[in-house]
């Protein structure tokens, strides 16, 4: 995703601006002493803030302002305008916020404001606090926890070697190799240790007992928690075929395998993609950025058909193509020998590289085990604490009670797990706050990104506006006349606006 412009322009803020030219609900982009600034006004109320989205910098005055908060167009990420403060993810950092005067019906905008301190949060029986996985939802939670005034000890366990990464760079700029390696990371060890996070790296929890609270490493001992955060994600399902362990047959997850699968195209420069899955897709079209000559193989007749209906599944086979990519479709694996992948059809296909992106499987084998109820997922109740007080879980894991559907859901993406890891944090402070959230996730292959917003895992209708190929268009997808899902390409006000809708449709809490 490129960045955003930034820096002068607009009016100069400084200098003011009549009232009369920021009507109610209105955005104005400026500047402030070379800095982009963006000013709102909602109600009575005029607030200045940082204008760009601090996750990828997106434009936040071509987002969308909520009352006294603003969406970004980009991922969906939300920021109170009168404190700046990061109120969804994807964002993580808050906004820089400004004071604003008013003198005769002119607006002025004067210097940035301190942070305000974070006050002590009133949980003072949890004295210890541990997040099991190093993913999306464990930082997320981490990080909250601090923030809202946490200051016991607190612990998260990764079964990875490398600090808690932004995973879905690993699919799209570090792996199409247009990021360097130091963008990957959500945050520095230097980060964690000042904000006396803990992280155990390498370090898989192989036990738990629910009763007592108590985590249990390799051969160690257990040691007890007053709360735990289950967080441990997915894992890559893999082929079961001959030659499906052969060293050049490989998964997207971590940032390990990212390396291997960087490693393998600079040495070979043909790379088979098995799956036309969002992650396989992703990939494919990274590598072939890196001048590898990629084959996608998958059963289906069109790529994403049964997610996101046949007319912007046929738009990415056509974009992929354009770009050097061959599909291979109704068609499965066989077996992989060290050069080649036989087909199902009777195709052979040249490979130095076998890429995996055939669905991942939630990694609920340490719940299970510890008697904690699971089906299709970790089964949490609407504050996400599982059936075991005191142990909550987010993420791929996590299977809720979806208030908007009236049906218990489980969701695979990057936002939605920060999103519950931020709530799952709160309520381990007992703040009760619901896993109300619409399910967002985006997209991005080549120069084309793709939003969605809702969950439609079964639809009967697919009802296109605009033209795929014009990079111009929104698809809504329905079940039985009621509209579940929206995907849109280029069209950011609106996905954002479908968001908003599918928010105030929800039903009132029983």
């Amino acid at each position: 995703m490129a960045e955003a412009t930034s820096g002068e322009s607009g009016p100069d803020l400084a200098l003011g601006i009549a009232l009369a030219e920021l009507p109610e609900n209105g955005l104005l982009a400026g500047q402030v002493g070379g800095e982009a600034v963006l000013l709102a006004r909602s109600g009575d109320g005029v607030f200045a803030v940082g204008a760009a989205c601090t996750h990828y910098h997106g434009p936040l005055a071509e987002g969308l302002m909520v009352g006294e908060t603003i969406r970004c167009p980009w991922h969906h990420a939300c920021f109170s305008l009168r404190t700046g403060e990061a109120l969804r993810a994807p964002a993580l950092d808050p906004l820089p916020c400004y004071r604003v005067e008013r003198e005769d019906g002119r607006i002025f905008v004067r210097e940035k404001l301190p942070r305000e301190a974070v006050k002590p949060c009133p949980a003072a029986s949890l004295r210890r606090i541990a997040i099991v996985g190093g993913g999306a939802a464990g930082n997320a939670a981490a990080e909250t926890l601090r923030r809202e005034g946490y200051d016991g000890e607190l612990v998260l366990f990764s079964a990875e070697n490398s600090l808690p990464c932004d995973r879905p760079n690993l699919s799209k700029d570090y792996l199409a190799g247009s990021a360097p390696e130091e963008w990957v990371f959500l945050r520095s060890a230097q980060f964690y240790r000042e904000q006396e996070i803990t992280i155990e790296l390498g370090k898989p929890v192989v036990g738990l007992d629910a009763g007592t609270r108590a985590l249990r490493l390799g051969d160690g001992p257990q040691v007890a928690f007053d709360a735990i955060l289950l967080a441990t994600g997915a894992a890559p399902r893999r082929l079961s075929v001959p030659g499906a362990v052969l060293p050049h047959v490989l998964t997207l997850r971590s940032l390990a395998d990212c390396r291997a699968i960087i490693a393998r195209a600079a040495e070979g420069r043909r790379a088979v993609v098995v799956g036309a899955s969002f992650i396989g897709l992703e990939a494919a079209a990274a590598l072939s950025t890196r001048g590898v000559a990629v084959s996608v193989v998958a059963p289906e007749a069109v790529p994403m058909e049964r997610v996101l209906g046949p007319d912007l599944g046929a738009f990415l086979r056509k974009l992929h193509e354009e770009h050097g990519v061959r599909f291979h479709l109704g068609a499965g694996v066989a077996a992989i020998e060290p050069e080649e992948v036989a087909l199902s059809n009777g195709e052979h296909l040249p490979a130095d590289l076998v890429l995996c992106g055939i669905g991942v499987v939630p990694e609920t084998a340490l719940a299970a085990e510890a008697g904690l109820a699971v089906g299709n997922g970790v089964l949490v109740n609407p504050f996400l604490e599982t059936s075991a007080a005191g142990i909550f879980a987010a993420g791929d894991i996590a299977s809720w009670p979806d208030r908007l559907s009236g049906e218990r859901i489980r969701i695979e993406h990057w936002v939605v797990a920060e999103r519950q890891g931020r709530i799952a944090a709160r309520n381990m402070l007992g703040l009760r706050k619901r896993c109300d959230i619409v399910p967002f996730f985006w997209t991005q292959q080549y120069d084309v990104s793709l939003s969605y917003v809702g969950h439609a895992p079964e639809w009967d209708k697919a009802e296109l506006e605009g033209s795929p190929s014009e990079r111009d268009c929104r698809v809504g997808y329905f079940t039985n006349e009621r509209k579940r899902a929206v995907a849109t390409i280029f069209r950011d006000a609106e996905s954002l606006a479908e968001e908003l809708a599918f928010e105030q449709a929800m039903p009132a809490a029983g």
